[in-house]
């Protein structure tokens, strides 16, 4: 979730009459499409600092509003300047219903996509295309807003936080495995299942019923034609006594489950800036893993060129020994199932830093982030003479789990 807020826009320093000269508006799929991917190829470039430096590019394959047609409630933004009407900025939005913790729920917006042109920042667009979005968002009778960003993205954060009233809200954790040339190794005492998707919502509704950010419309995610299965491990043994076409819930107490979404459909990466003599060793290292498969070497994919990621959601096992192995198995099953897709170079998950699931999940420390900057705004106040729930922004999580929705990712 780390490419959620790609753009920066620090507090401004512009005249009111510059300000003035901006409009927000809706976004215009037939007129406004060829300036907003221009607008995203100049801020990658800025991104890039000069080539010196690695850095990653997002390819939308042709539809910038890509991250957010798969939710109902959705609506992209952008910021014109001048006589000229130039679009100097881009903002998407969303409103679902998620849970915010003891079963209950709450409308809750999601902000992505904030991009301001490199020539038109400090102008506080970003501040003003935020609160355009937050109306839209009330309007859709949204009770909270939250963003997601890198936690080392100042900008963002002190835009966010100090002009626009967030507050640092969660850091989950995410977690990247590399894809290697070689396949993985699932034990022979783990059976895998893939579960019918009536069956694992029901799963789901019971398992993250106390925990937060888990949407109402589970249903439709697991339908999604980017949602590629449910995958369930158990003990191989007991493989005969459950029919998972006749259970509801498996009849045991050791079990894994996740659900896996194809980004590779919605859009594409490619990591851009490294040296010549890095990414000969990466194919080397692919080479050799190719050659030699038995010897289980960690080589690197190509990700010099377009490459797709696995989005590995809903991951839950039960605690002890044995879920975490079945987790582990697991996860190294889906990983084979991306190694056998020549787009996909990397499994990606990411889960609360307190959920004990985190230690069964394979990945490298180096690719992986600590600490994904959740932030979070209260949009509505509680009506005069009315009691409300305790405050959401400061209550403590009721379950160590939080549910990362795969097309927030």
């Amino acid at each position: 979730m780390v490419l959620k807020i790609a753009a920066e826009d620090s507090p401004s320093s512009a005249t009111l009459d510059e300000l003035c000269m901006v409009v927000v508006r809706e976004y215009n799929e037939e007129s406004d499409k060829v300036a907003v991917e221009e607008m995203e190829r100049l801020c990658e470039k800025a991104g890039q600092r000069g080539g010196k430096q690695p850095s990653l590019v997002t390819d939308h394959l042709g539809d910038p509003k890509c991250r957010i047609r798969h939710f109902p409630t959705h609506i992209m933004l952008v910021a014109v300047y001048g006589e000229q009407k130039e679009i100097v900025g881009v903002i998407m939005g969303c409103v679902k219903k998620v849970t915010r913790g003891n079963s209950m729920f709450v409308k809750l917006a999601y902000i992505l996509g904030l991009r301001v042109s490199p020539m038109h920042r400090r102008l506080g667009i970003g501040t003003k295309l935020v609160k355009h979005l937050e109306e839209w968002c009330k309007q859709k009778g949204a009770e909270y807003a939250y963003m997601a960003t890198d936690c080392t993205n100042e900008a963002s954060i002190n835009l966010f936080t100090l002009k626009c009233s967030y507050q640092k809200f969660r850091t989950p954790t995410i977690l990247v495995q590399p894809v290697h040339a070689h396949y993985k190794p699932v034990p022979s005492t783990i059976a895998i299942v893939r579960l019918p998707a009536c069956l694992a919502e029901s799963i789901y509704r019971q398992i993250y019923a106390n925990s937060e950010f888990f949407p109402e419309d589970i249903d439709a995610i697991l339908s999604s034609a980017l949602n590629l299965g449910t995958f369930m491990a158990l003990p191989r043994k007991y493989l005969l006594k459950w029919d998972p076409k006749k259970s509801t819930f498996p009849p045991i107490s050791a079990f894994a489950i996740l659900s896996v979404w194809n980004t590779k459909q919605v859009f594409k990466l490619q990591v851009k800036g490294v040296s010549k003599l890095t990414q000969a060793c990466c194919v080397g290292s692919r080479l050799v893993d190719a050659w030699l498969p038995w010897l289980r070497l960690p080589s690197f994919p190509d990700v010099f060129k377009q490459f797709g990621v696995y989005f590995m959601y809903g991951l839950h096992a039960d605690q002890g020994k044995h879920g975490l192995r079945l987790m582990k198995g697991l996860c190294n099953f889906v990983h084979n199932v991306g190694r056998d897709d020549c787009g996909c170079a990397a499994v990606v998950a990411e889960v609360s830093q307190r959920d004990p699931v985190r230690e069964a999940i394979p990945h490298w420390t180096k690719l992986s982030w600590a600490e994904d900057m959740w932030c979070v705004k209260k949009l509505t106040e509680a009506k005069q003479g009315l009691s409300s729930p305790s405050d959401w922004i400061n209550s403590r999580p009721s379950s160590p789990m939080i549910f990362v929705d795969p097309r927030d990712f």
